[in-house]
């Protein structure tokens, strides 16, 4: 069931993604870097050896998660156990940028729900902090009050800088039925001025819409992709007069289920040689930040690192020595199957490969300008299989009769 305010509160648990605990002198946060609070870090309970939470686990700039691990507690002492309050969560206060003590972002509670036994939810209106309490009805004791979803909702800016800090909690009662208890943890980033990528498929592609994709710093981290979803995966744009460099940079988004041909000259003068060369048309080929994963779904969330499609990326050049050699094409190929039910398919990716062609170019004798012809190519190529009606194995009927149907003729 999801709630108004984004808590999922039957949701699957994510993973939790090692972070860099080292901070720069820098004064503004980078990638994977803690965030800073005025007393330490922000601490974001996650399961890291097992399933216990461990607290000490700090919160990462731009590293989205969602997890959810358990806690064994004496419900004689929740009283006492910081992390089931609501105070551990909301209290903080988050450093702008790394080291500057003196502009700290406080933490704002803007949605508060409380979960009685029965699992009703009630949303409170007042977002006073409540403590966590130990009461006892009908013989049964129960501690009221407890932390069990957090929710961080953090606004950066370009430069770096923590703008805001928002807070949803989802408070509970738990008794020793309950135990161990089960806490959920969220945090999400948000970049300020800024709206949200929009979708290229719920759940499957759909034709005509931008491949999303991304790449991913560091091993373990989630996926980072341009809030521009039509410049995720980009080809060459062709011109009418051929010159790649008179758009050099502007490029044409690789759509789901279109086939695409662009190409143009590049002209390159003597002086240059032949390593300038090749990265020259290398870079125009690929473009800026060629991504490493596309995702598999057009819904895929960017923390499902695991479930990203990672692009093959392969080089063909000729075997000559001593020669100039060139990349020419750049072929793309998207392989895709139908998912789901026959009634309503999905468009799934499955495979990408990213092809550079290079080709053999000899040294100008005479003259002061060489032309390259460079091209790109995507194509999609449907690998699903065929369906095949029946059953998954023939019925057999398996009739007994018992022991003495027979008798007393038998």
């Amino acid at each position: 069931m999801e709630t108004s305010d984004g808590f999922s509160l039957n949701s699957e648990s994510e993973i939790s993604f090692t972070t860099q605990l080292d901070t720069p002198d820098t004064a503004k946060y980078e990638y994977g870097v803690r965030l800073q609070t005025s007393d330490s870090f922000l601490r974001f309970p996650s399961p890291l050896t097992s399933s216990l939470c461990t607290d000490n686990n700090p919160a990462a700039f731009l590293v989205n998660q969602a997890v959810k691990c358990t806690r064994r507690i004496n419900l004689e002492q929740c009283e006492e156990i910081e992390a089931l309050s609501m105070a551990y969560y909301s209290s903080p206060k988050i450093l702008r940028v790394p080291g500057l003590i003196k502009a700290e972002i406080p933490i704002t509670v803007q949605s508060l729900l409380r979960e009685s036994l029965n699992k009703t939810l009630t949303r409170l209106d007042n977002t006073v902090v409540l403590n966590q309490t130990l009461t006892e009805a009908g013989g049964v004791k129960f501690c009221t009050s407890v932390a069990l979803e957090v929710k961080y909702s953090l606004t950066y800016t370009d430069e770096g800088e923590i703008t805001k800090a928002d807070l949803s909690l989802l408070l509970g009662a738990v008794s020793s039925a309950l135990l161990p208890l089960e806490q959920k943890f969220e945090i999400r980033f948000i970049q300020q001025n800024t709206k949200p990528v929009p979708l290229s498929g719920n759940p499957g592609y759909v034709v005509g819409l931008p491949l999303a994709a991304g790449f991913q710093p560091q091993k373990g981290s989630g996926i980072i992709q341009t809030t521009n979803r039509y410049g995720q995966l980009t080809i060459l744009r062709s011109t009418t007069d051929q010159d790649c460099l008179a758009l050099e940079g502007v490029r044409t988004p690789v759509l789901f289920g279109y086939d695409m041909q662009s190409g143009c000259k590049l002209r390159l003068t003597k002086a240059i040689t032949c390593p300038l060369a090749e990265q020259r048309v290398k870079s125009l080929l690929k473009g800026h930040g060629f991504p490493d994963y596309v995702a598999p779904f057009g819904n895929s969330r960017a923390q499902d690192a695991l479930a990203w499609v990672p692009v093959h990326f392969t080089t063909q050049a000729p075997h000559v020595k001593d020669s100039c050699q060139l990349p020419v094409a750049l072929v793309i190929e998207v392989k895709w199957t139908k998912y789901g039910s026959l009634l309503n398919p999905q468009a799934k990716i499955v495979n990408v490969t990213a092809n550079l062609i290079s080709s053999f170019f000899p040294e100008a004798n005479s003259g002061n300008e060489r032309t390259v012809l460079i091209s790109t190519a995507v194509t999609f190529v449907d690998v699903s299989a065929p369906a095949e009606a029946g059953f998954r194995a023939r019925p057999t009927i398996n009739a007994k009769l018992p022991f003495n149907f027979f008798f007393p003729f038998v």
